[in-house]
């Protein structure tokens, strides 16, 4: 029998995650990877295992298993879609993340809740700081601020709040999967050049996000990878990439319509994670080809660790 490594090191008591959204959703998938990669003991529910609206079952599970920080990566992010689906979006992106917060409090539960730059309207034409003042224009931008301002009523003090934007990654189809798919068959793509936001490489937030909870970040973070970049310019970066003999041909919002308004301007400023962590995001040219080029999605860890 080969005894144990006693180098190795084994999950904390500590350091138990539930994460919901983390069998199926495109956060959800790389924070577990991400989690597993930092030897923290993993609760993954699935829609089977776990109604996540019944709060009598999310009570009992907890109860059972006793995670030590609870990550909701589930919402509802079909962002047109929303424009009609008002109740189903108020439900995941409103009430849910109301009512897991309120379980966390009564549980005594470290919490991390994603929300989005879609909270901002676009007017300013520098990067927006987690103090200023939301203006969504669209259902999915307001039913995520208001899931924001819900969680923060609440007065939990161990609650943190993570604003991202424009996620890619590993796991799920996002933008970039999408885009290099048409290129392949196109000599041509029309793209939309007139807004402008900060891509974000879901394993890089899944790590950075981490290095939040060992700081013990609370309240309303933002968090991107660096950078920022027009839909168009992230579309040309990743087609020149793959090499794929294809030329996006930048648009403007009016060229492409859609039923939900977009800010024209969302970057978002991540100085506060900065001087919380001691760490820089890597722009998100560098994230990009990490994505595209390493097999194993490796991302940046914490050098402290």
């Amino acid at each position: 029998m080969t005894p144990d490594n006693p180098l190795q090191h084994k999950p904390s008591a500590a350091r138990k995650a539930l994460v919901l959204g983390g069998k199926t959703g495109l956060l959800g998938q790389a924070l577990a990877h991400v989690l597993k990669e930092q030897h923290w003991d993993l609760l993954c529910p699935g829609r089977d295992d776990l109604d996540v609206f019944d709060q009598t079952s999310l009570e009992a599970y907890i109860e059972r298993h006793r995670p030590s920080h609870l990550f909701n990566t589930i919402g509802y992010t079909q962002v047109d879609q929303a424009e009609e689906e008002t109740r189903a979006a108020s439900r995941l992106n409103t009430s849910l993340p109301i009512l897991l917060a309120r379980i966390a409090k009564s549980c005594n539960l470290y919490f991390i809740h994603y929300s989005t730059d879609f909270v901002f309207d676009g007017k300013k034409s520098i990067p927006y700081l987690p103090q200023d003042e939301p203006n969504p224009l669209s259902v999915y931008g307001t039913t995520k601020l208001e899931g924001e301002q819900g969680v923060m009523a609440l007065g939990w003090d161990k609650t943190l709040i993570i604003r991202t934007a424009w996620l890619f990654g590993p796991y799920k189809t996002n933008f970039v999967d999408k885009i290099l798919t048409l290129a392949a068959t196109r000599r041509s793509l029309d793209i939309v050049h007139d807004q402008v936001g900060c891509p974000t490489y879901t394993m890089d937030l899944a790590c950075n996000t981490l290095a939040l909870v060992k700081a013990g970040a609370q309240g309303i973070f933002h968090l991107t990878n660096t950078g920022h970049a027009s839909w168009c310019e992230l579309a040309a970066e990743a087609i020149a990439c793959t090499g794929v003999p294809c030329h996006a041909r930048p648009i403007s919002s009016a060229d492409f319509p859609q039923k939900a308004v977009r800010p024209a301007y969302s970057v978002l400023d991540c100085s506060d994670f900065v001087r919380a962590t001691g760490l820089t995001p890597r722009p998100w040219i560098q994230a990009l080809r990490a994505y595209l080029f390493e097999k194993d999605h490796a991302c940046l860890t914490d050098p402290r660790d």
